[in-house]
C-alpha cells in the first residue's frame, strides 16, 4: 500500500479523543492533537510524550493552536468532536481543505454512516467510518465504507486499527449505529425508558444485567462513563433517523443533562463520583 500512515491527527480531545491519543501514540505513530479547549491538554501533552520516552517509542505528540497546523502532514485524520452531524460535516470540510492529498479522513463518529458527512468534502474516496469503542474496556472498532470509498482506503484503515492492538468489526454494508451499537443501544434504550417511567431504580436495573453478563460495571454506569451528554446525543441521533416517538430519549434525560450532570467527568449523573 502506498503512503504508509505515519502520523495521525485527531481532531477533538475529549474521552474519546484522548483514549485514540493515547492508544495511537504508544503504538509508535506521530500524533498531532487539536481541540477548541486547551487548559488540560498541554499537560496531557507533555505527560504522554513522557510515556513514550521512558517505554523507547517513537513519535512525538503535538498539540497544535489550529486545525490547518494539526493536518497538514497528516497521513490519516481521526474526527472525535461531540455528536452532531452539521458540526462534523463542517470540521470535516475545513480538514479536506487542510490536509494532503493522500490524507485519509475518518469519523468516530457513534452513529453517524460517513456517508451522511462525506458530501462536505471533495475526496468522497478517501473518507471511512472508524469507530472506537471504550478502548480500555471495550477495544474493538467498526470499520464502514462511505458510498465512493475505495478498497485501498478501507484496507488502510482496517490495518492501522489492528497496529494499535484493537480488533476491526468490518461492516459489509453501511448501517446506522453499526454493530455493537446497535445491540447496546437496545439494551440502552429500555434501561432508560424503565427508569424514568419508575419501573425500576437505576441499582435495581443496573444489579439484573451485572447478574446476568457477569460483568461488573451496569447500564447506568456504562452510561455515566461516556458522558450522558453524549448519550443524549446518540440517542437523539436514533430518534432524528426514525422519527419513531418511542425512540425520543425520556426529558428525564434531557434534564439531567441541562443541569450539567454529566456522569463521571461533572462528578454526578445515575451516580455520584467523588473522585473529581
Amino acid at each position: 500500500m502506498v503512503n504508509k500512515i505515519n502520523i495521525v491527527a485527531i481532531v477533538g480531545a475529549g474521552t474519546m479523543g484522548q483514549q485514540i491519543i493515547e492508544r495511537t501514540a504508544m503504538s509508535g505513530y506521530s500524533v498531532r492533537v487539536y481541540d477548541t479547549v486547551r487548559d488540560f491538554l498541554e499537560k496531557y501533552v507533555r505527560r504522554m510524550n513522557r510515556k513514550k520516552k521512558m517505554k523507547g517509542i517513537s513519535g512525538e505528540v503535538t498539540l497544535h493552536n489550529t486545525l490547518g497546523e494539526a493536518v497538514k502532514d497528516a497521513d490519516l485524520i481521526i474526527e472525535a468532536v461531540p455528536e452532531k452531524l452539521e458540526l462534523k460535516k463542517e470540521i470535516f470540510s475545513q480538514i479536506d481543505k487542510a490536509a494532503p492529498s493522500h490524507a485519509i479522513l475518518a469519523t468516530n463518529s457513534s452513529s453517524f454512516p460517513v456517508s451522511r458527512i462525506e458530501d462536505a468534502v471533495d475526496r468522497k474516496e478517501k473518507v471511512l467510518n472508524i469507530h472506537f469503542y471504550n478502548i480500555y474496556a471495550l477495544p474493538m472498532a467498526d470499520i464502514m465504507k462511505g458510498t465512493e470509498t475505495s478498497d485501498d482506503t478501507f484496507e488502510k484503515g482496517v490495518h492501522f486499527v489492528q497496529s494499535i492492538d484493537i480488533t476491526p468489526i468490518i461492516l459489509k454494508k453501511e448501517s446506522f449505529g453499526f454493530v455493537f451499537n446497535r445491540m447496546w443501544r437496545a439494551v440502552k434504550k429500555d434501561c432508560l425508558k424503565m427508569w424514568a417511567e419508575g419501573v425500576a431504580d437505576i441499582k435495581t436495573i443496573d444489579k439484573a444485567w451485572k447478574i446476568f453478563t457477569h460483568m461488573g460495571i451496569g447500564p447506568f454506569e456504562i452510561m455515566d462513563n461516556v458522558g450522558l451528554d453524549i448519550t443524549y446525543d446518540v440517542e437523539m441521533s436514533y430518534y432524528k433517523e426514525s422519527g419513531d416517538p418511542r425512540d425520543k430519549p425520556p426529558q428525564a434525560l434531557k434534564d439531567m443533562v441541562d443541569r450539567e450532570d454529566l456522569g463521571r467527568k461533572t462528578g454526578k449523573g445515575f451516580y455520584k463520583y467523588y473522585n473529581n
